[in-house]
Formats: C-alpha cells, sequence, structure tokens
C-alpha cells in the first residue's frame, strides 16, 4: 500500500505553514527559514522499510520505519517524538507524540500530486507537492 508515495516530491505551495509552526512552538527566526524553503521529499521502500528523506538548502532529514511499529523520531525543529506511521483509506498517516501534545502529518497520494496535511489542535496546514518526472 506504501507504494503509491515512493516517487521524488517537489513542494510547489504550502497554506498556512508558519500558523503550524508557530502551534508547535517554533521559534520565530526558524519558522521565517522553514516558511521560505522548498524541500524536496524522497519516499522509498525496501521490503516492510519505508524512509522518507526531505531535503532543502536549509537542512535535510531522514527517517525510516516499518508501518505501525513505534519509533523515536527527532524532527526538523529538532523535537524528539514518538512516532508511528499508518496506511488508512489510502493514506499515509504519521503521527507525533512529544509533551503530552499530538501532532499529524498525513500524506494522500492523487495521480502526480501529493498533499501534506499538518494538523495540531484546530491548526490545519496544506504542503501541495508535485511528482518529479
Amino acid at each position: 500500500m506504501a507504494e503509491a508515495f515512493v516517487g521524488t516530491w517537489n513542494l510547489k505551495s504550502s497554506e498556512n505553514f508558519d500558523e503550524y509552526m508557530k502551534a508547535l512552538g517554533v521559534g520565530f527566526a526558524t519558522r521565517k527559514i522553514g516558511g521560505m524553503t522548498k524541500p524536496t521529499t524522497i519516499i522509498s521502500l525496501d521490503g516492510e522499510q519505508v524512509t522518507v528523506k526531505t531535503q532543502s538548502s536549509i537542512k535535510n532529514t531522514e527517517l525510516s520505519f516499518k508501518l505501525g511499529e513505534e519509533f523515536d523520531e527527532t524532527t526538523a525543529d529538532d523535537r524528539k517524538v514518538k512516532s508511528v506511521v499508518n496506511i488508512e483509506d489510502g493514506k499515509m498517516v504519521h503521527i507525533q507524540k512529544w509533551d503530552e501534545k499530538e501532532t499529524s502529518l498525513v500524506r494522500e497520494v492523487n495521480g502526480n500530486a501529493l498533499t501534506l496535511t499538518l494538523k495540531i489542535g484546530d491548526v490545519v496546514s496544506l504542503r501541495h507537492y508535485e511528482k518529479a518526472e
């Protein structure tokens, strides 16, 4: 089921990302830099192991995990979180928990487009990616 997400995805547009980062507790300077970057996300699959690499001119991150298994993650803004990723209704649902807080990162593929919906509390950000050729 994760096969639909495999590929290289380039960020094309973003909505409400600054508000989302603010709700996470990201500082002003980091939010400004984060808002300006246009990251590329590379998703690959090796057996049951899913790898998500995010590359930008500012910072690169890499996650490897098995669907449904909790793992420790250090986020791009240096939060230490417990994460679990599942496929639900054709979407890749990534839940991060830390300090009694929770955020969801939901990826949905539609043809050559990937939408990343970020949510914490009642703050929602949409990030639209396009598959690289």
